[in-house]
């Protein structure tokens, strides 16, 4: 009665019965879990990462296969791989192009909605955010550094201050340290258009990752999804928020060793950024699909400390849609007493 007006915009931008996006995580967001949430009435994003064109347009087909309802397809513009995806992406005519990882050039929006695609982009920071909008972008996901992978320097509760109040009339969506109805509910009656979560859905029947990847979430706590260092401006690297492992460890020396390269002539710095994402993404198949929980990537947002066990996908979207529903109640309940209070 209460949530459905304010999940009325977001659901019509993405075209899915709820605006509940499953953010692109790689190793994860294959073609089974997008069309799961695509099943349950949320938006799945399928991962491009560095994934060759073929392999990305197999998932593409497949899940097309799986499902008939609305899916994105999200593209790292850091990846050795971007453009022959971007290219490919909008020969295959998808419904959403989410752009991550550094900015995208603005005749990259222009193509993916020049190919009837919505655009939407990551805004970490501000500026970014007033960027993309001069670029073209159809709308902006606010990502606080409290989410999984790939992470920006601010948290979401300044970004929502700084961006969604001020831009109310644009389309924006919010991620990061975001895991139940009430925090969705909240963050709908602020103004945004919907949510995206990854970590939560990491937890589903139908999410294919290792059970080992699945227990190690139940296990951690909120304070144990640590973001990576940078070492040196030379070599910027986007922050990692994941479990800390071995792994972990690992990519501290590889940034010290690529370092060392780059002093010594034997590398440039294009080839020490594709490096490092070679890396994650390496190791985050050894975590995901091999279950290597102490070597493998252990992306994971703070968010991991609300998640303590495996439920099938429908029911964590149920959930979210009732507990959302019930504190939009008491919201107004306590509004209406506050009202009554204030009367003579």
């Amino acid at each position: 009665m209460y949530l459905e007006p304010l999940m009325k915009r977001g659901a019509e931008f993405l075209g899915s019965r709820y605006p509940i996006i499953c953010g692109a995580m790689t190793w994860v967001s294959d073609a089974a879990l997008v069309a799961a949430v695509g099943e349950a009435g949320g938006f799945g994003l399928l991962a491009g990462g560095n994934a060759p064109v073929e392999a990305l347009r197999s998932e593409i087909l497949k899940t097309r296969e799986l499902t008939r309802k609305p899916f994105g397809v999200n593209l790292i513009t850091v990846s050795p791989n971007y453009q022959s995806q971007l290219d490919m992406v909008c020969e295959m005519q998808c419904d959403v192009v989410v752009f991550a990882g550094s900015i995208p050039r603005a005749a990259d929006i222009e193509q993916a909605k020049n190919s009837g695609a919505r655009v939407l982009c990551f805004a970490p920071i501000e500026a970014l955010a007033l960027k993309l909008i001069s670029q073209g972008t159809d709308g902006l996901i606010l990502e606080g550094s409290e989410a999984g992978g790939h992470i920006g320097p601010v948290s979401l509760t300044v970004l929502l201050q700084q961006i969604l109040f001020k831009m109310s009339n644009f389309p924006i969506f919010v991620a990061g340290g975001i895991a139940t109805g009430r925090m969705m509910a909240h963050l709908l009656a602020m103004g945004a258009m919907g949510v995206q979560l990854g970590t939560r859905f990491v937890m589903s029947e139908e999410c294919n990752a290792h059970p080992n990847f699945k227990e190690v979430f139940i296990r951690a706590k909120a304070r144990d999804a640590m973001a990576t260092p940078q070492f040196d401006s030379r070599l910027p690297v986007i922050p990692v928020r994941a479990l800390k492992n071995v792994g972990t460890n690992d990519f501290a020396k590889l940034q010290l060793d690529l370092l060392k390269k780059l002093d010594d002539g034997e590398m440039d710095r294009t080839e020490a950024q594709y490096e490092v994402e070679r890396f994650w993404m390496g190791a985050l198949r050894r975590a995901v699909v091999d279950g290597d929980i102490e070597n493998g990537s252990l992306m994971a947002g703070q968010s991991v400390g609300l998640v303590d066990k495996v439920m099938p996908l429908a029911d964590i979207i149920d959930e979210l849609l009732t507990d959302a529903e019930s504190t939009l109640k008491e919201m107004r309940d306590m509004l209406g007493a506050c009202e009554t209070e204030d009367r003579p």
